[in-house]
Parts: C-alpha cells; structure tokens; sequence
C-alpha cells in the first residue's frame, strides 16, 4: 500500500535561471526521505513535469550528503529571461513548480 504525498511535504526547492536553462534543486527536509525522492524524482519524471516548458534534454545531479538533487533543464526558458514572453516563467516560479509533484510512498 502506498502513501501519495506531495514533494512540497517532504521537501523544499530552490531555483536559478542562466540563458536559456533553469536550474533546480530539491532539498529533502528530512535526510530520511532523500532515499525516497531519489528513487522517484529522476530526470524523465521532471522533464515530463515541465513538459512545454523545458523543451531540451533535462540533467539530475545527486547531492546525498545535502539530501539534495540538482536538475539542469535545458532549453527551458523560451530563448532566455530576456528575450521571454512568459510573465515570470523562471527561477522561483519553475521551483515552486516543482513542489506539485505527487509521489507515492511506501
């Protein structure tokens, strides 16, 4: 039997964009639920998350001693801050984004 549970539960995001990528990081509250989010919160899963949004190729970096995943999404910020169209599609927004995840937990 699972357990679903928001991302925003378990953990909290942090964000940044450069050019054309943002970047995220997911940060588990508790080092006991990073197995889990690592498990779970993987490359394709994010990228199908932003799906229209990060239109390239999306890189995860494990962070296990911060309890910490870093996602690279490339492509993913309509050309760049300064040349979107978007009201404020970036950093923080696409890191709150994020927290929306449903994961289902043993």
């Amino acid at each position: 039997m699972s357990n679903q549970v928001l991302l925003r539960d378990i953990a909290y995001a942090r964000a940044g964009d450069k050019g054309n990528r943002s970047t995220l990081s997911v940060i588990a509250y508790d080092i006991k639920d990073f197995p889990a989010i690592e498990r779970l919160v993987t490359a394709e899963r994010v990228k199908q998350h932003y799906a229209g949004i990060a239109t390239g190729k999306v890189d995860r970096y494990v962070l296990p001693q911060l309890g910490a995943l870093n996602f690279v999404l490339h492509d993913a910020l309509g050309g760049g801050v300064t040349r979107s169209l978007c009201l404020d599609a970036h950093g923080k927004c696409l890191g709150s984004a994020i927290l929306s995840l449903a994961l289902d937990l043993p």
